[in-house]
């Protein structure tokens, strides 16, 4: 992976870079990256692949909701590895190769919560614009 500078961007990470949410504040930004595998990336893609292959093979749980129905789509599986793969490159010190799917659950809620409140603060911006114009 690489990362690709991107300047459509900018407004965005302007938008998030001090996003007041009333409780709690947001700091944050977008990045782009390729997701052409590098070396590193090819070996480390092909090995969390065997991973869960290895971990679908030995599981026998049939819930629909569990983690071993999602990851016996393919792309699903590429969407995980993509996701470690650029985590693992914004953030060189953590390995993020044995994050339990709870904890991924967990990071989820979070984020969607405040997704939905940035896009909730968003629109009353843009429409708060659009009435002053």
């Amino acid at each position: 992976m690489k990362f690709l500078e991107y300047t459509p961007l900018d407004s965005i990470n302007l938008f998030l870079d001090h996003l007041n949410l009333g409780e709690s504040t947001i700091k944050g930004n977008l990045e782009a990256f390729s997701c052409k595998h590098t070396g590193t990336d090819r070996k480390l893609s092909l090995s969390l692949e065997h991973e869960i292959l290895d971990y679908l093979g030995q599981s026998s749980d049939s819930d629909p909701s569990s983690p071993v129905e999602y990851l016996s789509s393919r792309s699903s599986r590429r969407t995980l590895i993509y996701l470690v793969l650029t985590l693992s490159h914004m953030y060189p010190d953590y390995d993020f190769r044995c994050t339990g799917e709870e904890e991924w659950e967990t990071f989820k809620q979070i984020y969607d919560t405040y997704l939905f409140e940035a896009a909730r603060v968003c629109f009353n911006l843009t429409i708060g614009f659009i009435k002053w114009i």
